[in-house]
């Protein structure tokens, strides 16, 4: 299982990424404006050329199919770790799966985004996405159970052979990237206050305490033992 950081946030994609457990970097436009980054082109120019060759989930900015078609082309020429983030449907209701095909046939990799159903994973997976994202906290919000849509769509495309990876995100706590971890996803996108969270243990922190003190205890006597053994 991949674990790749959801964040345009430059000081945490550095700090996870030299701790070795982070695999790659999603974003959308929400994510990118709550971390101040306003240009889209030279955030994912930095973000990328930080990552190579992990990939990077860089999301298209309209609801127009055309439009979409053309942003996909300029982002995936930013970097060649680039993968574009496509909706599942437009605010319309209009299907992107045309969208999703068109990209994949000229070798663009694609991150089908919004996923809230087996229904849609299905077709994204047919249409050929690279990466289809399930997001778990907005399954739960309607009422889903999203633990249960993960499950499916992961045996319905190993079943049939599909190459899509189910990338789970919309993680909102450490007890959503747990339940994750256990569907056999293929990659869960989280957020790094969440990482920081998911390492972070009260009794880890008083056993560690207890050891160093222990040890530092350990010393003294020993210093002392040498030491009054020099003096006799």
């Amino acid at each position: 299982m991949e674990i790749f950081i959801d964040s345009a946030n430059i000081k945490e994609i550095e700090k996870w990424l030299a701790m070795g457990v982070v695999d790659g970097v999603t974003t959308n436009p929400t994510i990118m404006f709550k971390d101040c980054v306003y240009d889209i082109e030279v955030g994912a120019k930095r973000i990328a050329a930080l990552l190579d060759p992990l990939p990077l989930s860089v999301e298209v900015v309209t609801n127009n199919l055309d439009e979409m078609l053309s942003q996909a082309e300029l982002f995936s020429s930013w970097a060649p770790n680039i993968v574009v983030k496509i909706p599942q449907i437009t605010q319309d209701g209009i299907p992107c799966c045309g969208v999703i095909n068109a990209l994949e046939n000229r070798k663009i990799k694609v991150n089908a985004t919004a996923t809230l159903s087996l229904g849609q994973v299905i077709l994204a997976a047919k249409a050929g996405a690279t990466y289809i994202s399930i997001f778990f906290g907005r399954v739960a919000d309607e009422g889903g159970n999203a633990t249960e849509v993960i499950i499916n769509s992961v045996k319905w495309i190993e079943r049939w052979g599909y190459k899509s990876k189910i990338i789970v995100g919309s993680i909102r706590s450490v007890g959503d990237i747990l339940s994750s971890a256990m569907t056999g996803a293929h990659a869960l996108t989280i957020p790094p206050q969440l990482l920081s969270k998911m390492v972070d243990h009260k009794y880890t922190r008083e056993t560690v305490k207890q050891f160093v003190n222990d040890a530092q205890k350990a010393k003294r006597m020993m210093d002392k033992a040498i030491t009054e053994t020099t003096i006799k």
